[in-house]
């Protein structure tokens, strides 16, 4: 069964007594080549950096291959599925954008990846929620993590 079908579920009240509070990580993802390719294909973004391991090697400074930063971004729906409960009375779930973003850190082909969830702020209209999310993407052994943003998500009730 996939993460969005085994997700708990909180109450309103649950995630306004949660707010400032960390909910954890999700598992680790494997970013690989052929990921890697696959999106460059989908999205028309074949610069070399992305799809030319060879080149990518021997041009930059990365010592090969880096993910699209909206590849990786791409992953924090599957891994907020891991992380984030479902709301109580919600009848659909959007994902409602981003107020701040920022790709910290280049992600190599082969790393790994995780999200980290803290719950930064939750309010409730009559008919909808909207929930702002702190998170982070980690790369397995990195100092600096590869996304840092701030993603708003809403509810229907």
């Amino acid at each position: 069964m996939d993460a969005l079908n085994t997700r708990s579920t909180v109450t309103l009240d649950d995630m306004r007594a949660r707010v400032g509070t960390d909910f954890g990580v999700s598992e680790w993802m494997t970013i690989d080549q052929p990921m890697i390719n696959q999106f460059a294909k989908l999205t028309q973004d074949e610069y070399f950096i992305h799809v030319d391991p060879a080149r990518a090697a021997r041009e930059t400074p990365h010592g090969g291959t880096i993910a699209h930063g909206f590849l990786t971004l791409s992953l924090l729906a599957q891994m907020g599925y891991q992380v984030c409960p479902m709301v109580q009375g919600t009848t659909s779930g959007v994902n409602y954008g981003f107020n701040k973003l920022r790709f910290v850190a280049p992600v190599r082909s082969g790393k790994r990846v995780r999200g980290h969830f803290r719950l930064k702020q939750f309010e409730v209209q009559p008919s909808r929620w909207t929930a702002t999310w702190d998170v982070s993407i980690e790369i397995e052994g990195a100092d600096k993590p590869a996304i840092v943003a701030e993603w708003l998500g809403a509810g229907f009730l």
